[in-house]
């Protein structure tokens, strides 16, 4: 059943007022505070009143304005509209409800630091949400892809924010690599979708796809390809090194790029087009499934590798990212219904934990300056709330129970045991990255709470960081447990989807 609402409209208003406001208070830091968190809890309150018609089985659909009118009974208009469903709403509850606890924590980290332009910081950071929701509720590939590229512009600034050459490298190299990839194959892709089919709809459910019967398969091939490479916020390997790259913003970028909105935007917008554009009955007669799966599983063996070799935590985090995301373009490449929900899910998951993490790093680095884990020896005697926190979120990573993490597992597990064939394969992929998983997360707790001091540390000045931090990341990690005990409300928006 489709309803009529502007209630997406609003909630994407949300962040672009809240932008403006911001602009508008100068250098008053509790005024700017104070309208970041207004219009994260107002986009937040407004998505979440969407969530009883979306569980009632409800769409809720809105047109904003024509950019090409219809043609003929072939071509359909091209139209900004958005729709709320099931799928857009795992991420852009999560997301929201991320905006407002980063919030909180990036007050305490750049105030901390004493970090310079401020205000143009929680500007973009606003306009990266507004982008974000914007592609959740996009109703059609057209708008999805233009606030996709609304993200990318906007992050930049985050990304150089320190402006010195490192920042301005990793910007540069963060730039070029998404929007080369979005133009370059997505873009044509997206003309030859439209010649092709005659629309850029959404198909309703995730079997049929839109693409007719006589399409050319060969063709179909090409254009899925161009999208899962040219949407490379998703981390793909080998249109993933702006990612590590990325790593020399403030710490709350990072959480952004790597857990809310960046990388997410990547994955869902992937997900989103395998389903709702191709379909599994498209993904499935012409095969493209298992190629898909094989690409990312060198991903998340890779990616896990390269993070066992970084030092620098941050860096470690980075590679775990990529590794991570290709969990979620996993589950749906599948085709199975287990390992889709597990995919699926793993966008909620891996959001809170994720977070968790780079919350903690940016907390180690604000109370005592330490990037690098072997520097860590002891530290989480002296930081126990950081370090556990660290620990739990690394358990969700890893797919212990009771963490959030271990739903994802489980199901991409059962998932692959649906195949009819190449399940052994993938299962063999998902247990040596839950190995690799164990190796470059479990030293760090380690290492933090029974290691040595490192010679001539005393840590002396060193406390855990301000409330303003600590509580969100405790509260992200304790969230992750909570939706590993009771996944059902996340769970509930993916079996809407999956049927």
């Amino acid at each position: 059943m489709i309803v009529e609402s502007y209630k997406p409209v609003y909630a994407i208003l949300a962040a672009l007022i809240g932008t403006i406001c911001v602009l508008m208070t100068g250098k008053r830091e509790n005024l700017r505070e104070t309208c970041s968190c207004i219009a994260a809890v107002t986009m937040f309150l407004i998505i979440a009143s969407m969530v009883p018609t979306v569980l009632a089985g409800k769409k809720m659909v809105c047109t904003l304005f024509e950019v090409l009118p219809q043609m003929s009974d072939t071509y359909q208009a091209i139209t900004v509209s958005f729709r709320v469903d099931a799928f857009a709403m795992i991420f852009a509850f999560v997301a929201s409800f991320l905006w407002i606890i980063t919030v909180f924590y990036s007050m305490g980290y750049m105030r901390g630091l004493h970090e310079h332009a401020q205000t143009r910081f929680n500007a973009c950071f606003a306009l990266a949400l507004f982008g974000a929701i914007g592609v959740a509720f996009a109703d059609n590939l057209f708008t999805l892809y233009l606030f996709y590229e609304i993200v990318s512009v906007c992050t930049y600034p985050l990304v150089a924010h320190h402006q010195d050459d490192e920042g301005y490298d990793g910007a540069r190299k963060y730039i070029v690599y998404l929007t080369t990839t979005a133009k370059g194959l997505v873009l044509p892709a997206m003309i030859l979708i439209y010649v092709i089919t005659g629309t850029l709809d959404f198909a309703n459910n995730i079997q049929t796809g839109i693409f007719p019967a006589g399409a050319s398969g060969t063709m179909v091939t090409v254009l899925y390809f161009f999208c899962l490479f040219g949407f490379a916020k998703n981390g793909v390997m080998p249109v993933h090194n702006w990612l590590p790259g990325a790593m020399v913003a403030p710490t709350p970028v990072s959480a952004l790029l790597h857990a809310v909105a960046v990388v997410k935007v990547g994955v869902f917008s992937t997900t989103r087009v395998m389903l709702y554009v191709f379909g599994t009955d498209t993904m499935g007669a012409l095969n493209l499934g298992i190629p898909t799966a094989y690409i990312v599983s060198f991903t998340i063996i890779t990616a896990s590798i390269i993070a066992l070799t970084k030092d620098n935590l941050k860096a470690r985090l980075a590679y775990s990212t990529v590794s991570q995301l290709s969990y979620i373009i996993l589950g749906v490449a599948l085709l199975t219904p287990s390992a889709i929900e597990g995919g699926l899910v793993h966008i909620a998951n891996h959001a809170f934990s994720k977070i968790t993490l780079f919350f903690c790093a940016g907390a180690i680095y604000v109370a005592s300056h330490k990037k690098n884990i072997s520097e860590m020896g002891g530290l989480g005697r002296t930081m126990p709330f950081t370090f556990a926190a660290f620990a739990i979120a690394s358990l969700s990573m890893i797919g212990a129970p009771p963490v959030a993490g271990f739903v994802t597992k489980w199901k991409l597990l059962v998932g692959t045991m649906e195949m009819s064939s190449h399940n052994i394969a993938f299962l063999l992929v998902l247990l040596a990255s839950t190995l690799l998983n164990v190796g470059y997360f479990a030293p760090v707790t380690i290492k933090a709470f029974f290691g040595k001091r490192p010679a001539g540390e005393t840590y002396n000045g060193v406390q855990e960081a301000s409330l303003s931090m600590v509580i969100p990341l405790f509260l992200a990690a304790i969230i992750s447990v909570i939706i590993g005990i009771y996944p059902d409300f996340i769970m509930n928006f993916v079996k809407a989807v999956t049927g």
